[in-house]
C-alpha cells in the first residue's frame, strides 16, 4: 500500500513532467536542497532544440518587476497544510454544498488544485486596491529577515499569517503588489474551467499593472472586457482634477470561444413596443423600416392587397429585392396598415428576436446599486457598520447572472464580507438554480476599538460568516415557498494533520520512539483525517458521507464509495472485508492500524480477492 503525501502537489515538478513529454532528451536529474535526487531541466539541450525560435539577448517585449521570478516559485511551491473542518461553526454542515475557508487565500489556491481543478465556472475577486493604505499579503519573496521586520504590519499568531500596509514611500509599492496578485491568479487560473471566466475589481491604482499581469497569466486573448462600474450617484464636489464616479471590472475568460455572457431579460417597457394590431399568429411585433439609403436596382414598384402602389422615396431602395418581397407579402410579414393602404414597412416579431438583451460594458448603479447602498444594506443586515467599502449585493448578482448557469461553482478568495455567497443565494432563489459558493478569506484583526470588535467580531471572518446566515435568513423571509441552499461549511487552514520529522533516524534514541506511535497530531480527529485525504485524492470538500460502527470500529464512507477511511487501531479482518466488498473507489486506513507488515500485507490481498479495482493508501 502507498502512503498519502499529505502535501500540495510540486508544480514545478509537474510542469517538468510536462516538458519531458515534449522533449524528454532536456530532463535530466539534479540533487535538490535537500540532498535528494529530482527532475530538472537541461535549459542548454532545450535552448538547442527551439534555437529558430528562442529569445537571444536581453531584449524582449514583457512586463517585469522585481520579485516577480520569486512570485512564480511562490506560487509553484508545495506546503504541508490542511483544511480543517469545524461543524460547530457551520450551516447545515450536513446537506450544504458551499464552503467557507479561513486562511491565506494563496495557500488555499495551493490546497483546492487538485479538488477543483477545472471545476470552477466563475471567479469574483476585489483584491485590495493598492491606495496606499491596504494591507497587502507578504509571501515569501526572498527578502531578508530585517526587510519583512520593516514592512510587516500584522501577523497572526495562531496561523502566521502575514500582512504589511504597503505605503507608497515603500520604495517596492507596485512591485509588491503585483507579486502578490501574480502568484494568485497563476493558482485561480488552474481552477476555471474551459468555459470559465474571472471579474477583477480595480481602480486606477493598478489597474494598468492588473491587466497586463491579466494579459500574461490568463492570455491577452482571453480579455474580454473591462468593465466600469459607476458606483456613485453624487460626484466628489471637492475633488481637485475630476469627480470620480468610477471603478473597474477586469473580465477575462479562460478559452475566450467557449464563454459567452447569458442575456439580460428584456425590460417590461422594451416588450411593450410589441403589439399585435392584426391577431397575428406569431405574437406581438414591431414595424421597421423596409427602406435603405442609397438608389439602387430594387426600387420597384410594391402592390399593397388593398391595391395601392407604393414606390421607395427618393434616394431611398427597398431593402429586399421583387422576389423575396413578393414572398414577404405572401408570408404576411410586411404591414401595410389597418386599412392596408400605409405605406409598407416589415414585421420583428418579438419570438424571433434574441430572447434578451446584452450587457452594456458600463455597470450603471442604477441597475447594480452603489457604494452607498452596498454600506446601507449591510449595515442594517449586520445592525451595525462593522465593515468597509463592501460591493453592493446588486452588482455580485449581476455578474454571476450574466457568467453561470444553475449549477455552477462560483470562487471568492477575496470574500471580506461575503456578498458573492449573498449574490449567489439571491440568484438562486428567483430562478431555481443550485449554484455552489467557495468563499476563502484571511481572517484579519478587527481594530479593538472598532464597533464590530465591541459588537464580538474579532476578524473579518466573523463578519463574513454572519452576514451569509443572516442573509440566507432574510432571503427566506423574503422569498417563502423557493428552496436554496443557505448553508455553508468551514474550514480553517491549519498546518498538517501529520507530525514533523526533526531528526535523521540515527539521531533518534529510545526516549523519542515513543513519539513515533502515531504519526498522526494527537489533537486531530477522524473528521480532520477524512477532509485531508479528500484534499490529497482531489475530492470535492462539499459531498455528503455518512459514519458507522463496523465491529466496534467506525467507518466513514464519502459520496456513496467515492472514498471509505477507517482510522481505527488494529482493524479486524472483519471489517476490512466489510468495506472492501462495498467495492469503494478509494480506500484509506491509518499507517498505525495495522499491527505488523504481514497485517498490511494481509489488506492488500484482501482487496485484491474482493475490490480490486480499489485504490488503497494509508495515512
Amino acid at each position: 500500500m502507498d502512503k498519502l503525501k499529505m502535501e500540495t502537489r510540486d508544480l514545478t515538478q509537474a510542469n517538468i513532467d510536462k516538458l519531458a513529454a515534449l522533449f524528454p532528451a532536456c530532463v535530466t536529474e539534479a540533487r535538490g536542497e535537500d540532498g535528494r535526487l529530482k527532475k530538472a531541466v537541461n535549459f542548454e539541450l532545450l535552448r538547442q532544440m527551439l534555437s529558430d525560435v528562442v529569445l537571444e539577448g536581453d531584449e524582449a517585449y514583457e512586463f517585469t518587476w522585481v520579485g516577480k521570478k520569486a512570485a512564480i516559485v511562490e506560487a509553484n511551491r508545495p506546503i504541508r497544510k490542511t483544511l480543517r473542518p469545524c461543524p460547530a461553526e457551520s450551516v447545515d454542515w450536513d446537506t450544504t454544498e458551499n464552503l467557507y475557508i479561513e486562511g491565506d487565500n494563496l495557500e488555499v489556491l495551493k490546497l483546492l488544485q487538485e479538488s477543483y481543478l477545472g471545476k470552477v465556472k466563475m471567479i469574483y475577486i476585489d483584491p485590495p486596491y493598492n491606495t496606499g493604505n491596504d494591507f497587502i499579503y507578504r509571501d515569501d519573496f526572498g527578502m531578508s529577515g530585517e526587510e519583512f521586520s520593516e514592512g510587516i504590519g500584522q501577523i497572526d499568531e495562531e496561523t502566521g499569517d502575514r500582512l504589511f500596509r504597503n505605503t507608497d514611500s515603500n520604495g517596492r509599492f507596485h512591485s509588491d503588489w503585483c507579486s502578490m496578485i501574480y502568484s494568485r491568479l497563476m493558482l485561480a487560473r488552474n481552477l476555471l474551467s474551459d468555459d470559465g471566466v474571472i471579474f477583477i475589481s480595480i481602480d486606477d491604482s493598478e489597474q494598468e499593472n492588473l491587466k497586463k499581469i491579466c494579459d500574461e497569466v490568463f492570455g491577452a486573448g482571453n480579455f474580454v472586457d473591462n468593465l466600469i462600474w459607476k458606483k456613485m450617484y453624487g460626484g466628489k464636489i471637492d475633488s481637485k482634477w475630476f469627480a470620480h464616479y468610477h471603478d473597474y471590472i477586469l473580465v477575462y475568460a479562460k478559452v475566450k470561444e467557449m464563454w459567452h455572457p447569458n442575456l439580460l431579460p428584456r425590460s417590461e417597457d422594451a416588450k411593450s413596443r410589441y403589439k399585435n394590431p392584426d391577431n397575428d399568429p406569431r405574437g406581438p411585433w414591431k414595424s421597421a423600416d423596409f427602406t435603405g439609403a442609397g438608389s439602387t436596382s430594387t426600387s420597384y414598384a410594391i402592390t399593397s392587397p388593398s391595391g395601392k402602389t407604393f414606390l421607395p422615396p427618393e434616394g431611398k431602395h427597398w431593402i429586399a429585392s421583387e422576389k423575396n418581397c413578393k414572398k414577404l407579402i405572401a408570408e404576411g410579414r410586411l404591414w401595410f396598415g389597418v386599412a392596408g393602404t400605409s405605406f409598407p414597412s416589415i414585421k420583428r416579431f418579438l419570438s424571433e428576436v434574441k430572447q434578451g438583451v446584452p450587457q452594456i460594458s458600463i455597470l450603471d448603479y442604477s441597475e447594480v446599486g452603489h457604494s452607498d447602498e452596498a454600506n446601507r444594506k449591510l449595515k442594517e443586515l449586520l445592525d451595525g457598520n462593522y465593515f468597509d467599502y463592501p460591493k453592493p449585493m446588486r452588482l455580485l448578482y449581476r455578474l454571476c447572472y450574466l457568467a453561470t448557469q444553475k449549477d455552477d461553482i462560483i470562487l471568492d478568495f477575496f470574500s471580506g464580507s461575503a456578498t458573492t455567497a449573498h449574490a449567489v443565494m439571491q440568484l438562486n432563489t428567483v430562478d431555481g438554480g443550485h449554484r455552489k459558493f467557495i468563499m476563502v478569506q484571511l481572517p484579519e484583526s478587527c481594530d479593538e476599538k472598532s464597533e464590530a470588535y465591541k459588537a464580538g467580531y474579532p476578524n473579518i471572518c466573523e463578519i463574513g460568516k454572519e452576514r451569509i446566515r443572516r442573509a440566507a435568513k432574510k432571503i427566506v423571509t423574503d422569498n417563502p415557498g423557493k428552496p436554496f441552499d443557505g448553508g455553508f461549511r468551514v474550514f480553517k487552514l491549519v498546518d498538517s494533520n501529520m507530525t514533523d520529522v526533526y531528526y535523521s533516524a540515527e539521531e533518534y534514541d529510545q526516549a523519542m520512539l515513543d513519539q513515533l506511535v502515531s504519526n498522526i497530531k494527537p489533537d486531530r480527529t477522524d473528521l480532520d483525517l477524512l477532509f485531508g485525504c479528500l484534499l490529497e485524492w482531489g475530492l470535492p470538500l462539499s459531498m455528503p458521507y455518512t459514519s458507522e460502527k463496523i465491529e466496534g470500529c467506525t467507518v466513514h464512507t464519502y459520496n456513496d464509495g467515492d472514498l471509505i477511511a477507517c482510522f481505527d487501531e488494529d482493524i479486524p479482518d472483519a471489517v476490512l472485508r466489510e468495506i472492501a466488498k462495498r467495492q469503494p473507489l478509494r480506500a484509506v486506513f491509518r499507517d498505525s492500524g495495522f499491527a505488523n507488515s504481514p497485517a498490511k500485507i494481509n489488506v492488500g490481498e484482501i482487496f485484491k480477492m474482493l475490490a480490486p479495482d480499489t485504490r488503497v493508501k494509508v495515512l
